[in-house]
């Protein structure tokens, strides 16, 4: 199970490689602005802390590295291949953004295209990944890949030494919010905030496992992993993460607000968890400092207005 070591050891192992992304302060809303990261979402963290571990451990094959992805693991996938020197072939749904698709050409990767949903690609990527002999690097289930997006929450204790009290993390398969979540044990609780068109987390916590369910809505391009990751899980469970959940339409509405506010653009999934507060799913306590952590920006704004 990923720990705080595991985070801190993976912080030094992509030192220098990933974006110290700044915290913005304005009264009493804090934004960890994530979406600042390279390839434009947390992602990158933790890709780079896959295949750098991986190429230690002398386990990097000339073939390179498969990934399926809703859009953002990809780009980090093909990032991460792209900073070590070997290929990248990423796997991603028919329904993946275009803008995420055409950023994953820019970065190098051969794109595959195939099902409807991220479980489809991601048998896809297995079969292709068994054949070749490339990496496969999965999108959140992957202790190496946690411990890298692990890594946002040690930047949070350094740049919040006054300290802050939640943080709200979007979720979907898992691998930000168990990253996040070992950083953070005794030091700051973390609330998952999740679509109800794609609660992985509160239907694992309700039924004591990871178990399938149904994908769908705004936000299931980049959360919608059809069961919470095995890490995700253990982690959530071991360091006491609560889940609330959000309606589409909530997530529309922070997002709106969001680029009105505060002039910021993220994609659906990083506005879940924004959706928490401006929804009312979750109410803080008086005097209670709470951290939004905005996660991705690999979205079309024509429709921000």
């Amino acid at each position: 199970m990923t720990t705080g070591d595991d985070v801190r050891a993976a912080t030094a192992r992509i030192a220098g490689r990933v974006r110290r992304t700044p915290v913005l302060r304005d009264g009493a809303a804090l934004f960890k602005l994530e979406y600042l990261q390279h390839t434009g979402s947390f992602k990158a963290r933790g890709m780079l802390n896959r295949v750098l571990a991986a190429a230690q451990r002398g386990a990097l094959p000339p073939a390179g590295i498969i990934a399926a992805s809703g859009g953002n693991a990809g780009l980090a996938a093909a990032y991460a291949a792209r900073e070590v020197g070997v290929p990248a072939e990423v796997f991603v749904p028919v329904t993946a953004p275009p803008v995420k698709v055409a950023k994953l050409g820019k970065l190098g990767a051969r794109v595959v295209q195939t099902g409807a949903e991220y479980a489809e690609a991601y048998a896809a990527a297995v079969v292709q990944a068994e054949a070749t002999g490339a990496l496969f690097c999965h999108a959140y289930d992957d202790p190496d890949m946690v411990a890298g997006n692990g890594s946002a929450g040690l930047e949070l204790l350094e740049q919040l030494p006054d300290g802050f009290d939640t943080v709200l993390v979007a979720v979907g398969g898992g691998g930000l919010v168990a990253g996040v979540a070992a950083a953070l044990h005794g030091h700051a609780r973390v609330v998952a905030v999740e679509p109800q068109g794609c609660a992985t987390l509160a239907s694992a916590l309700a039924a004591g496992a990871p178990v399938d369910v149904p994908v769908s809505g705004v936000a299931a391009d980049s959360l919608g992993a059809r069961r919470i990751g095995r890490i995700g899980y253990e982690v959530a469970v071991r360091t006491r993460v609560s889940s609330v959940l959000v309606s589409d339409e909530a997530i529309v509405d922070a997002r709106r607000r969001l680029w009105q506010d505060y002039r910021i653009v993220v994609e659906h999934g990083a506005a879940t968890a924004q959706a928490a507060l401006t929804g009312g799913a979750y109410v803080p306590a008086a005097g209670e400092r709470v951290v939004v952590l905005l996660c991705g920006a690999n979205t079309d704004p024509a429709d921000l207005g």
